[in-house]
C-alpha cells in the first residue's frame, strides 16, 4: 500500500497513561478540550473498539529536500488525512474479509488513541526529549496512522529511546516550549499557537514566533537522526512547492473565497483566513519592514477584529524597528517575497 513502515502491537493500555493524565492535569494541552474530553479512551484502547486486540501502526515519510519555511513541513501538502485514509479503508477491509466477524477502526490522526505510546511500544520509533516519534529509518519526518482490530496479530518488540544525551531539540524550541526532556507545554508551542489556538495570540510570545505562520519544525530540524531521513512512497506525489516560501504580504490580501481556494485540499484550510491571517501578521511584526505597512493598514481595517488587533500590533513592531535600526544599514527582510 506504500507505507514506509508497519508494526503491531497489543491493545493493552498505553504505557504512559500516568503521564498523560498528569500532563491534563497540569493543562498543558491549552484550550484542545478534545484531549480531556475523550481521555478516558485514549487511555483504554478497549473502549475504543470492544474486544480489541491489536493495533496496527503505520508511517508514511513526508520528507522532502527543501529547506523549512514559514509553514511546517507536512503541511505542505495535500491533507495527509485524505491521502492516508484511502489506503487504510483497503486494508481494513482486507481485514475483514480475511477474517470474517473480525471488526476494525482505522484512524489518521482523528482517533482518540496515543498513537506515539503506542507507535513505540509497537517499535515504529521512540519519543524523542520533544515529545515527537523518531524512527532511525525515518528521522522526524513522518505521519502515524493505526487500525484498532478484534483480530488477535503477534505483536512486535518495542523501541528504546536513543535519545542519549543529545538536548538539541530542547535548546531548538523558540518559545522554551519543551519545559524538560519528554515535557512540552503546549500553550507555548508554536505549532498550537498557529494551529490550535482560536483566539489571540499572548503578546510576550509573539516576537519569539519569527516567520512561521503554520506550524513550526525547530525541534524536529535539528535532530541527528534525520541523516537517515528518506522520501516516502506516498506523500511524494502530494507535494505542494508553492507553500514553501509563500509570499506573506500576498496572503495577506486574502478574501475568504481566495483563501479556500488557494488552500482548499491541504491542512492549513483548518485554521480558516482569520486564524492565518492572524499569523501572517505576527511574522510581518517580527520580520517586516515599511514596505509591509500598506498591507498591515488595510488589515486594521479587516472584517475580522482578531485580524485587526494583530496588524496594529505588527505595525507598532515595524515603526519601533525602524525607530531604531541603524540609520547606514537598509533592513533586511527574511522570509518576505519581493
Amino acid at each position: 500500500m506504500g507505507f514506509d513502515a508497519c508494526r503491531f502491537t497489543s491493545a493493552e493500555p498505553p504505557t504512559h497513561k500516568e503521564h498523560f493524565e498528569r500532563w491534563l492535569q497540569s493543562g498543558c494541552h491549552g484550550e484542545m478540550g478534545y484531549l480531556q474530553r475523550n481521555a478516558h479512551k485514549r487511555i483504554e484502547p478497549q473502549k475504543v473498539l470492544s474486544d480489541a486486540r491489536t493495533i496496527i501502526t503505520f508511517a508514511a515519510s513526508y520528507f522532502e529536500n527543501a529547506p523549512s519555511g514559514p509553514i511546517a513541513r507536512y503541511a505542505r501538502f495535500t491533507d495527509y488525512h485524505d491521502v492516508l485514509a484511502e489506503r487504510l479503508k483497503v486494508l481494513s477491509e482486507f481485514i475483514a474479509k480475511s477474517k470474517p466477524g473480525s471488526r476494525s477502526l482505522w484512524y489518521v490522526d482523528t482517533g482518540p488513541l496515543l498513537e506515539r505510546d503506542l507507535a513505540q511500544r509497537a517499535g515504529l520509533g521512540f519519543i524523542g526529549k520533544h515529545t515527537n516519534l523518531i524512527s532511525r529509518q525515518l528521522g522526524n519526518w513522518f505521519f502515524l496512522a493505526e487500525i484498532i482490530t478484534t483480530l488477535e496479530i503477534e505483536p512486535d518488540a518495542p523501541e528504546k529511546n536513543r535519545c542519549g544525551t543529545c538536548s538539541r531539540c530542547i535548546t531548538a524550541c523558540p518559545t522554551a516550549a519543551i519545559t524538560a526532556p519528554f515535557q512540552l507545554d503546549a500553550r507555548r508551542c508554536i505549532s498550537y499557537l498557529t494551529i490550535e489556538l482560536k483566539g489571540p495570540i499572548p503578546e510576550s510570545l509573539r516576537p519569539l514566533m519569527g516567520n512561521r505562520i503554520y506550524g513550526c519544525d525547530d525541534c524536529l530540524e535539528v535532530c541527528p537522526w534525520n541523516r537517515f531521513a528518506r522520501e516516502g512512497r506516498i506523500m511524494k506525489e502530494h507535494a505542494r512547492p508553492d507553500l514553501g516560501t509563500p509570499d506573506l504580504i500576498e496572503l495577506l490580501a486574502l478574501d475568504d473565497a481566495a483563501f479556500k481556494r488557494k488552500f482548499a485540499g491541504t491542512p492549513i484550510i483548518r485554521t480558516k483566513r482569520r486564524g492565518l491571517l492572524r499569523n501572517v501578521c505576527v511574522a510581518l511584526g517580527n520580520i517586516g519592514d515599511q514596505s509591509s505597512l500598506p498591507a498591515l493598514e488595510r488589515a486594521t481595517r479587516d472584517k475580522e477584529p482578531l485580524v485587526a488587533e494583530h496588524a496594529e500590533w505588527a505595525i507598532d513592531q515595524i515603526e519601533l524597528r525602524e525607530l531604531t535600526a541603524p540609520t547606514d544599514q537598509p533592513a533586511q527582510v527574511p522570509g518576505v517575497a519581493s
